[in-house]
C-alpha cells in the first residue's frame, strides 16, 4: 500500500469519527457496526423531555420528535440496517409526540430492543414497550400516572371525556405491546399511596418486570446480545 493510500485511509477514518461525534452531539444517534458478527445496528437515545409541538425551555435536555421520526423512517428504508437499539432515560413529555415515536418503533420491520436506564417515566413507558424486547437496569424507575394537561383547561364534561380518551390510547398501546393488562395499568395510574402530591405508581426495574411492562432485567451487554440473537434468527429465516 502506497503512502498516499495510507494517508487516504487515515483521513477517511478521521472523517467517519468526526461524523459519528457530530451525530452523538446533535441527536444522540450512532451506527454500531464494529461487532464480531458485523451486524449493522442503529442506536437511538431518548433522553430528557420528549418535545412535541411546543418548544421546551432552552435549559432543558430534550428529544425532538421532528428529529426522531425521520431517523426511524430512514432506518426502515435502509436495507443495510439490521437492528435498532433504543436507550431511554426520560422524564416523559408531549403525549402526541411520544405516541408517534412509539408507533413508529413498533411498526419497524427490523428487530428492536429497548433498554431503560435511569428513568422511563410517563410517556416514556409506551416508548419502552414499543420495542420487540425490552430491558431495564435494576436501578431504573418507571412512573405510571394519569394524563396531565398544561395551559388553559375548560372545566366541562367534554374536557374530561377527551382526557379519558387520551389515557385510553396510552393504556391500550402499552397493553398491546407488553404483558400488562389495561385494567392493571389503570389501577397503577390511580394509586394514591405512592407519589407525593400526585396520583400514580413508581416501579423499579424488578417491579416493572413483575408487572409485565419490561421483559427482563439487564444492561447494555444483555440488550446487545439479545439484539444480535434476534438478527441472527431473522437472517436464518430469510
Amino acid at each position: 500500500m502506497s503512502e498516499k493510500e495510507i494517508e487516504n485511509d487515515k483521513q477517511q477514518a478521521l472523517d467517519k469519527e468526526e461524523k459519528e461525534n457530530e451525530q452523538i452531539r446533535e441527536m444522540g444517534e450512532l451506527t454500531l457496526d464494529q461487532n464480531v458478527k458485523k451486524h449493522r445496528i442503529e442506536l437511538l437515545t431518548i433522553i430528557g423531555e420528549v418535545e412535541g409541538h411546543d418548544a421546551a425551555p432552552s435549559q432543558s435536555k430534550t428529544t425532538k420528535y421532528e428529529h426522531v421520526l425521520p431517523k426511524l423512517a430512514m432506518i426502515e428504508d435502509d436495507e443495510n440496517v439490521e437492528g435498532l437499539l433504543i436507550l431511554l432515560n426520560t422524564v416523559g413529555g408531549d403525549v402526541e409526540a411520544g405516541l408517534a415515536i412509539a408507533e413508529m418503533i413498533a411498526s419497524l420491520s427490523i428487530p428492536t430492543v429497548s433498554l431503560v436506564l435511569g428513568g422511563g417515566h410517563s410517556i416514556g413507558v409506551p416508548m419502552a414497550v414499543s420495542a420487540d424486547y425490552s430491558f431495564a437496569v435494576p436501578s431504573a424507575t418507571m412512573v405510571i400516572h394519569p394524563v396531565r394537561s398544561s395551559g388553559m383547561f375548560i372545566g366541562v364534561a367534554q374536557t374530561y371525556r377527551n382526557m379519558e380518551k387520551i389515557q385510553d390510547r396510552i393504556t391500550g398501546f402499552i397493553a398491546a405491546h407488553s404483558r400488562a393488562s389495561k385494567e392493571r395499568l389503570e389501577e397503577l395510574m390511580l394509586d394514591t399511596s405512592q407519589l407525593v402530591k400526585d396520583v400514580g405508581t413508581l416501579l423499579e426495574g424488578e417491579e416493572a418486570v413483575k408487572e409485565g411492562l419490561i421483559d427482563e432485567i439487564g444492561g447494555i451487554r444483555e440488550a446487545l446480545a439479545k439484539l444480535h440473537e434476534m438478527i441472527d434468527t431473522k437472517n436464518n429465516k430469510i
